[in-house]
């Protein structure tokens, strides 16, 4: 980190590069240039852009964590990881970097560090969706294997907000993995009022209508699926017979 401070105070010295006032309009503007490439896809592009800003602004936190996330899906987690903790220095309070950091480091084989900041995140009384944070902490303990972890952070999702769609979808999984599927259909159904349905609720619907012995009900989720997905995996998936 102190190397990463000494190389950004050498480059604002950079004689090509504005000053003042001009610094922070360029580096904003290298940084929009950024996020615009990155949500094209055109990375390299935006590594360039956002690199730029950094030099222009080095204190601009936004920059560090866009371009950690650039990194990340180059698929250069070192790089990635080190503009992370430099966009949380800069920014501690940002909730947002640190549900996005808690993502990659999840992504990353450190599910216990990232349920600390998805936690952090999501205790953060300016953070707008709380639910989403509590949510990811629950997507990373089941990943990773623990379950009781898991529900609890997704009831502490449904908590804050009830109706979150993709914490009753987790809740849906997550209960038809314990193979208790009444409270699997419950909770799909709550999912299915306030969202569209998905090849992936309507297989589970599926499973847990199977489970549960309601020809009729598993033939209509079926039936929806291939409607509605025909070209999905779960369709392929139920239109291939039984092994």
């Amino acid at each position: 980190m102190l190397a990463s401070v000494a190389l950004l105070a050498a480059c604002s010295s950079d004689p090509s590069l504005p000053t003042g006032a001009a610094a922070l309009e360029a580096a904003r503007l290298n940084l929009q240039m950024g996020v615009d490439y990155a949500r094209k896809g055109e990375y390299a592009l935006a590594v360039e852009k956002l690199q730029r800003s950094i030099k222009e602004d080095p204190t601009l936190a936004e920059s560090h964590s866009t371009l950690a996330f650039v990194y990340a899906q180059m698929g250069q987690p070192g790089p990635a990881e080190e503009q992370y903790r430099r966009a949380l220095a800069l920014g501690p309070d940002d909730a947002n970097v640190r549900n996005n950091f808690g993502v990659f480091l999840c992504a990353n084989g450190k599910p216990a560090e990232a349920q600390r900041f998805f936690v952090e995140a999501a205790g953060n009384k300016n953070y707008p969706t709380p639910a989403a944070a509590w949510t990811n902490a629950g997507v990373c303990a089941r990943r990773h294997g623990d379950l009781d972890a898991a529900e609890r952070y997704f009831r502490e999702a449904l908590q804050v907000s009830p109706k979150f769609p993709e914490a009753l979808a987790q809740m849906a999984w997550l209960t038809n993995q314990q193979k208790d599927y009444l409270r699997s259909r419950a909770f799909l159904q709550r999912y299915t009022d306030v969202a569209q349905p998905t090849p992936e609720t309507l297989m589970l619907g599926v499973i847990n209508e199977r489970q549960l012995g309601d020809a009729d009900a598993a033939q209509n989720y079926a039936s929806r699926l291939l409607r509605d997905f025909p070209d999905s995996e779960q369709a392929s998936n139920l239109k291939s017979p039984s092994p």
